[in-house]
């Protein structure tokens, strides 16, 4: 099984950033002919999240202590406040792979949402799966691309979108589908949804 571990925002603040970038897409698209033109794979809106935690593999003998871990990961956390503000490319605006959305979190969160992270991959390698993925910065991926760009008029953009805040109260385990969803994309799968702080 392929998954991860993640924050996962609720409808209306994924409805909002979607309605921020439609406009802008569509401009994309105009330009170029088509999104998959201007090589922009954008990050279907139901699968919108900030990774805590990545397995490629994880072992049918893991699951259940993985479950038990994350969730006593999860209650050793608060709730805390977050928007979803600016943004980025990977590895840099100049020659970007990766556009995404960052957060704004107050230093109280942004403890949190470190210690909710160090939490998850902590809990998924003494499940004994391997974990993957560099050293955690949050954010919401929006869009790949097939070979690098030039992103500086994007980040400009999303310097601009300051969404509305949420809670953050729970953290979602999800099964990715390689290949299963439109146009060979993955397909999650939400498998649990564990609360923060009970």
């Amino acid at each position: 099984m392929r998954a991860f571990v993640a924050v996962v925002p609720p409808p209306e603040v994924v409805e909002d950033l979607d309605e921020f970038l439609d406009v802008r897409r569509a401009a994309v698209s105009t330009a170029s002919g088509s999104a998959s033109a201007a090589g922009f794979r954008w990050a279907a809106v139901e699968q919108l999240h900030v990774t805590l935690a990545f397995a490629a593999s994880v072992p049918d003998r893991s699951y259940d202590d993985w479950v038990e871990r994350l969730a006593r990961a999860a209650r050793r956390r608060t709730p805390f406040g977050a928007v979803v503000a600016g943004g980025g490319a990977y590895p840099n605006v100049g020659r970007a792979k990766v556009l995404w959305a960052g957060l704004d979190l107050d230093d109280a969160a942004r403890t949190e949402m470190d210690r909710l992270a160090t939490g998850a991959r902590a809990a998924t390698a003494k499940a004994g799966i391997e974990v993957e993925g560099r050293k955690f910065h949050p954010h919401v991926t929006l869009a790949r691309v097939n070979r690098p760009e030039e992103m500086t008029n994007w980040v400009r953009l999303l310097d601009a979108y300051r969404g509305p805040a949420w809670t953050v109260d729970r953290i979602a385990l999800i099964e990715s589908h390689l290949g299963e969803g439109p146009r060979n994309r993955p397909r999650y799968e939400m498998l649990e949804e564990l609360p923060l702080g009970k």
